[in-house]
């Protein structure tokens, strides 16, 4: 089969190609597991954490891609329930131990053993990917390929992240960061708090037109001032900058989630500079987003297919997945990337 491999740590501000286009084995079922012949795999920006060092997969070469969409080919001794040609989702959780205290209460997202497709076992930048059974997704007929890929990673993830704020309807919610993942927080946001009214906070005024078409009631720059305080604010930036004036943007008792793997190092230094009295003082929390649990992945599904939430998609062919994630680097893809391998 054909695969995007990534061997070695690249650091994409030079521009360079991180991933190579090479063939190697379909690879073998074990006991529980699935043969998924590949239709869609999601760029997301943790692969790029992954290329450039933030979050290294344990060994080289490596596979990434975790928002895959697939078709069943073939499974290991006792999978059952399956059929050929039916469609399965695979995410970012791969598999946990399953019998940790953090497993058995639902948090399977906190377990040691947690290991994360596309990083710790090779992932859906190929024509063929091994996953167990276990931890894949039924796909809901509304969605394409296309469509399905970006909801198992940017929207569950996402999904989390606004159960995690704890908001309450009418309250302010506030996007800081607004591409694949937040363009579907925000509509459903939209969905499940019909009186909430949506502040996008993001560097480009095409990602602020783009956040206002979807019914965002404001949208600015990272650093300008929003028309009222927010009662909770989402940051799905890769940088610490944004998340020093989200919290100027908070109110008293607001919570701020953040929702990334990794920050990029280059200003981590800002951390320093959180002044107690100006930006934590009155009772301000900041939550962050571990991963993510099968009951998540479910859950967005469900309500994805409820609403008809089909996020915005911007189509590469697999063996292109170098532009796709250069893009997503220099912000140029608008809402969701998806790679399509070749029939």
């Amino acid at each position: 089969m054909n695969a995007m491999l990534l061997e070695r740590v690249v650091n994409l501000r030079d521009n360079q190609e991180p991933l190579e286009w090479k063939s190697v084995p379909v690879p073998e079922t074990g006991p529980g597991e699935l043969l998924l012949r590949v239709c869609a795999c999601g760029v997301c920006h943790t692969e790029i954490d992954e290329i450039e060092g933030r979050t290294p997969p344990p060994r080289f070469p490596v596979i990434p891609g975790h928002q895959v969409v697939g078709r069943v080919e073939a499974w290991g001794e006792g999978v059952t329930g399956m059929e050929i040609g039916s469609r399965r989702g695979v995410a970012w959780i791969y598999s946990s131990c399953g019998h940790c205290s953090f497993c058995l209460s639902g948090h399977e997202n906190l377990c040691a053993d947690f290991r994360a497709t596309g990083r710790d076992h090779d992932g859906g930048y190929a024509e063929y990917l091994v996953v167990p059974a276990a931890f894949t997704y039924a796909i809901p007929d509304l969605f394409t390929d296309a469509e399905a890929a970006p909801l198992l990673c940017g929207g569950a993830i996402g999904y989390r992240s606004l159960m995690l704020t704890g908001l309450r309807d009418g309250d302010v919610l506030g996007l800081t960061g607004f591409g694949a993942s937040g363009h579907q927080v925000l509509k459903l946001a939209r969905f499940l708090y019909p009186s909430s009214p949506v502040f996008v906070f993001a560097r480009s005024e095409s990602d602020r037109e783009f956040a206002r078409s979807l019914g965002a009631e404001w949208a600015g720059g990272t650093d300008e001032v929003p028309p009222q305080q927010c009662a909770c604010i989402i940051d799905t930036t890769p940088a610490w900058k944004p998340v020093i004036a989200a919290l100027e943007q908070l109110r008293p008792g607001g919570r701020l989630v953040i929702n990334a793997i990794r920050k990029e190092a280059g200003d981590s230094a800002l951390l320093a500079g959180i002044c107690y009295e100006r930006h934590l003082w009155m009772e301000k929390e900041i939550k962050s987003v571990a991963n993510i649990t099968r009951a998540d992945v479910t859950a967005f599904l469900e309500i994805a297919a409820t609403m008809g939430l089909k996020p915005a998609v911007q189509r590469y062919p697999l063996v292109e997945a170098n532009h796709a994630i250069l893009d997503i680097r220099q912000g140029r893809a608008r809402g969701a990337a998806v790679l399509i391998p070749e029939s």
